[in-house]
C-alpha cells in the first residue's frame, strides 16, 4: 500500500484591507493546519455508551498561533515557554461564529505578569481552523459570554501605571455571517482615590499612627501669672 500523504501547511499573507491592529471585517477563507494527529478525532461532541456527552477534540493553540499568518511577528517572537514547555496561553473552546463544531478563543499573555497582547478567534471546518478574528494591542483579553464574543482593554492615560488604568472599554461582537459585528460597548472609568499613592493626583492615605499618637499625647497646661512681687501666682485664663 501507499504510504500516507504528508500533511502541508497552508498560509497566505494577509491582505492590505486590515484596521491595524484588530481585524473585525469578513473572516478570510485562509485555512491553518491544526496539530497532525496519526488517528483522526472528531470534532464536534457526541454522546457516549452510556448516553453522556463527550467533549469535543481540542487542537493545540500554540501550533495555531504559529502557523497562522494573520498573527504578527512580534507576537510569534514573544511566544515562549513561561516554564519548560508551559505557554503563556489561554484556550477556550465554546460556540461564538453559529458553528456546529466549537469555536476556539486563544489569549496570549507574558510570562512575568500575565498582561495579554493578542486575541484571536479560530473558526473549524472539516478539521482545519480559519482565523476569524484578531486583536492585538497591550493587556487586550477575550472570552466567551453566552455565545457573544467579549473584548476587553484597559484605557490608559499619561501618567497611569501598568496595574492602575484610568478605566476601561468592554466591547461585545456578534458574528453575523461571515464576520464578527459590534453589539454592544461599555465604557468604564477607575476612581483615582486609589492607586499605588505615588502618583500626583492621587489620594495619599491618612498616616493612621500619627493620628493615634497625637490623640494620645497631654494637653499643654499654660504656666501661672505672677501679677506683683510677693503676690499668689494665678494661673492663666
Amino acid at each position: 500500500m501507499a504510504g500516507l500523504a504528508a500533511v502541508g501547511l497552508f498560509g497566505v499573507s494577509c491582505s492590505a484591507g486590515g484596521t491595524g491592529t484588530r481585524d473585525e471585517g469578513p473572516a478570510r477563507s485562509d485555512p491553518v493546519a491544526a496539530k497532525v494527529d496519526p488517528t483522526p478525532q472528531p470534532t464536534s461532541s457526541a454522546p457516549a455508551a452510556d448516553g453522556s456527552s463527550v467533549p469535543a477534540a481540542r487542537t493545540d493553540p500554540v501550533e495555531l498561533l504559529k502557523n497562522d499568518p494573520k498573527v504578527s511577528e512580534t507576537v510569534k517572537r514573544d511566544l515562549k515557554p513561561c516554564v519548560k514547555d508551559i505557554y503563556p496561553v489561554d484556550a477556550s473552546y465554546g460556540k461564538v461564529t453559529g458553528n456546529t463544531s466549537d469555536d476556539v478563543i486563544v489569549n496570549v499573555m507574558t510570562c512575568g505578569d500575565a498582561v495579554g497582547i493578542g486575541s484571536y478567534v479560530f473558526r473549524e471546518d472539516n478539521g482545519r481552523y480559519t482565523n476569524v478574528f484578531v486583536a492585538e494591542e497591550p493587556a487586550v483579553y477575550a472570552s466567551i459570554d453566552r455565545g457573544d464574543l467579549v473584548v476587553t482593554r484597559p484605557e490608559y492615560k499619561k501618567g497611569d501605571a501598568v496595574a492602575f488604568p484610568s478605566g476601561e472599554v468592554v466591547v461585545t461582537y456578534r458574528w453575523m455571517g461571515q464576520k464578527f459585528v459590534e453589539h454592544d460597548k461599555v465604557e468604564n472609568s477607575y476612581s483615582k482615590a486609589v492607586g499605588n499613592g505615588d502618583k500626583q493626583g492621587e489620594v495619599q492615605s491618612p498616616d493612621l499612627d500619627a493620628e493615634k499618637k497625637k490623640r494620645a499625647e497631654p494637653t499643654p497646661v499654660a504656666p501661672a501669672r505672677t501679677d506683683k512681687a510677693g503676690d499668689t501666682p494665678t494661673p492663666e485664663g
